[in-house]
This record gives structure tokens, sequence and C-alpha cells, in this order.
């Protein structure tokens, strides 16, 4: 199979944004990457794919949403993987702990652990949209631990 290229400046546009598939019943969206995966390329460029946070909310909404989420919270073991436990899929749960953990003592990744935390905190309260916001900073999570 030949190997997906954009154009520079398309990528770079692409990879600025998060990008989420449309919500289903229960109002939880897929993420996509469609500066790396053509499939979602396709979806981009049908439409389908909304950005996140979504261009129609303010600068100072956005910025209130982001110091929300990237307050430091910091919770014991324990507790993380309680919360891991209750929203992580069975098979995922160890990786996903094991990321956050090493997410928690490394500088450049922590605020990917505080985004987690904070997001389980909403979803906690009731608010069930955070869910996905903490699946999407274990990925965060993920990419950064991958950067040295």
């Amino acid at each position: 199979m030949k190997h997906f290229r954009l154009p520079r400046k398309k990528k770079k546009f692409l990879k600025r944004r998060m990008w989420l598939y449309p919500q289903d019943e229960n109002g939880y969206s897929l993420m996509a990457s469609p500066d790396e995966s053509f499939d979602d390329y396709l979806a981009y460029k049908k439409g389908i794919l909304r950005p996140l946070p979504d261009p129609h909310n303010s600068r100072k909404k956005r910025k209130e949403f982001r110091e929300k989420l990237n307050k430091a919270v910091d919770i014991p073991d324990d507790e993380l993987w309680s919360s891991i436990n209750e929203l992580i899929r069975k098979d995922l749960r160890q990786s996903s702990y094991n990321i956050l953990k090493e997410a928690k003592s490394k500088k450049h990744a922590v605020i990917a652990y505080y985004n987690y935390v904070n997001a389980f905190n909403m979803y906690k309260s009731g608010k069930d949209s955070y869910g996905n916001i903490c699946c999407m900073a274990i990925d965060w999570a993920k990419e950064l631990l991958k950067k040295k």
C-alpha cells in the first residue's frame, strides 16, 4: 500500500486541531487523525469531522475550559486505578494506568495527567461528555511520553 501523504500546509492545519466524529446516541465521539489516517482524511473532506474546540466558542470560553482542565490536581495511585476501572474497558486498563502513572512523574507529560484527573472529576459529577476527554487525555499522555 502506498504511503499516505499530504501537502505541508494542509497537514499543519489538520494537526493543530483535535478532530471528532459525530456523537453517537450516548453522546460519545471518536477521535480522528486526518493528518495521519487516510480514512479520517476522507471523512474530513466529506465534512463528517468536527474540530475541537468548536470554532464557534469564544476565546474566553476556551481559555476558561483549558484552565479548568489544566489545574494541578494530584490523586493517590489507588484512586487513579479505581477511576480507570470505572471508565476504561478491561483490556486497556493496565496500559492506561501505566501511561498515566508515568505521565504523572514526567515534567513534559504531567499536563495530560492533570487533564485526565480534572475531566474524571467532572465526569463523576454527572457531565458524561467528559468521559471522552479522559480517554483523549490518555492518548495525549501516550504521545507526550513518546517525545523526548
